[in-house]
């Protein structure tokens, strides 16, 4: 039986993902997608450096980002000790993890002088850069608030729906370890995988009729917008409350319409946060269906339980304190410490300790973030606009830190 070389069959796989997109809280405007390819060109570099080292370290209240942190313990607890939980850069097991989710026990909520020595203590910080380039983007997500019905009609038409059957994920991962944390959608016709359809055939129709429909919400941008973000909470008629969350796309690549409308001239891109883009659709309202259709990506949605949004790890997200990343560099759970601003373009400093609980389609490179700020209005106003430079350290367990450390390059 033929079996290609490993070379051959990343040759392969690569021909595969250039026809799709890869998986992945999502923000606006984004900048277009990068090619699939099966080995990134970034490299996550790390250097050592000291808490002292770190800018407004002293500030932020670190005790804040306590309970986000005891979200991720919570979660590791089930892992068994010699699962790899890191990445090529920074390998880790669940069980590097162990000392320190035991000590955050004994730390009080609020308790700052506690909360800042358990880090100090119990991590390392690495800075992170790419390929020698500390500087990198950081935007802002949220989760939207909609309002909808559990029935259609003429005011409630646009629905959410659910994942279909016939949509597959395929984890490049099982047929290659190089391609672990990549994945790509389609559906299988006459025992091929193929694309599935995009945003246009589906907003069509396509799916009309399947039993697919979650709810009907009373706004395509809102619709829209609750896709770019990827969960949200929908207000019902009845006074109750339907929260969604991120099920699954189509497999298609994201272009950001705010990066569309800029292209064509229409707005600036200073303009192009959320507030601009709506206001653009109001005065153009018959061409916002083709703006919308130059996104081909299209999201699918499930039922959350309980409290929410959850995020990538699997745990329900804290406002200000937890980090989207791209989880080929930056393992999820780890602490990191962000250097940025405030967005609107101000000198105003946002240093602040995260933690890495999120993944993103759009959150690509080694100093890459996305920023949750929480639910409603005053969360999109930051969200929306927050488009900042920046840089980062990654808080290591001290057990990882010793192989980490280890693996650096002699000064």
């Amino acid at each position: 039986m033929f079996r290609p070389s490993p070379a051959a069959r990343r040759g392969l796989i690569a021909l595969i993902l250039a026809g799709f997109a890869l998986t992945g809280c999502e923000e606006a405007p984004k900048p277009p997608a990068e090619p699939a390819t099966p080995a990134p060109k970034e490299a996550l570099q790390l250097s050592e450096t000291r808490f002292e080292a770190l800018q407004g370290w002293t500030q932020d209240r670190v005790s804040d980002a306590i309970p986000a942190f005891r979200r991720s313990c919570a979660r590791l607890a089930a892992v068994p000790a010699d699962r790899a939980l890191g990445t090529p850069a920074l390998p880790m097991t669940a069980g590097d993890w162990v000392e320190s989710c035991a000590a955050l026990r004994s730390i009080r909520d609020g308790d700052e002088a506690a909360a800042r020595a358990f880090f100090q203590s119990r991590f390392t910080p690495f800075r992170a850069s790419d390929s020698g380039n500390t500087d990198g983007l950081f935007t802002g997500y949220f989760e939207a608030e909609l309002t909808g019905s559990r029935r259609p009609s003429a005011r409630f038409a646009t629905p959410l729906y659910a994942r279909p059957d016939d949509l597959v994920s395929v984890d490049l991962g099982n047929f290659d370890a190089e391609l672990k944390g990549r994945t790509l959608a389609g559906r299988v016709e006459k025992g091929n995988l193929v694309p599935y359809p995009e945003r246009r055939e589906i907003e069509a129709g396509m799916l009309a009729g399947k039993g697919l429909e979650l709810v009907w919400v009373d706004d395509p941008v809102d619709a829209f917008l609750l896709q770019v973000q990827g969960s949200g909470r929908v207000l019902l008629e009845d006074g109750t409350a339907l929260r969604v969350g991120f099920a699954g796309h189509n497999g298609r690549a994201y272009q950001s319409i705010g990066r569309t409308l800029i292209d064509r001239g229409a707005l600036t891109a200073d303009q192009a946060g959320w507030d601009g883009i709506r206001g653009w659709l109001s005065r153009n309202p018959g061409q916002q269906a083709e703006l919308f259709a130059q996104n081909p990506r299209f999201v699918f949605f499930r039922k959350v339980e309980g409290e929410g949004p959850v995020g990538a790890e699997g745990v329900v997200l804290t406002a200000g304190r937890s980090l989207a990343v791209d989880r080929r560099y930056i393992p999820l759970r780890l602490p990191v410490w962000l250097e940025t601003t405030w967005p609107g373009g101000t000198d105003r400093r946002l240093d602040r300790l995260m933690v890495a609980q999120d993944t993103g389609g759009a959150i690509r490179g080694p100093v890459r973030g996305d920023f949750f700020w929480g639910t409603g209005d005053a969360a999109l106003a930051e969200a929306g606009r927050m488009r900042s430079r920046g840089s980062y350290v990654l808080l290591v367990p001290n057990p990882a830190a010793v192989r980490v450390r280890a693996a650096l390059p002699a000064s």
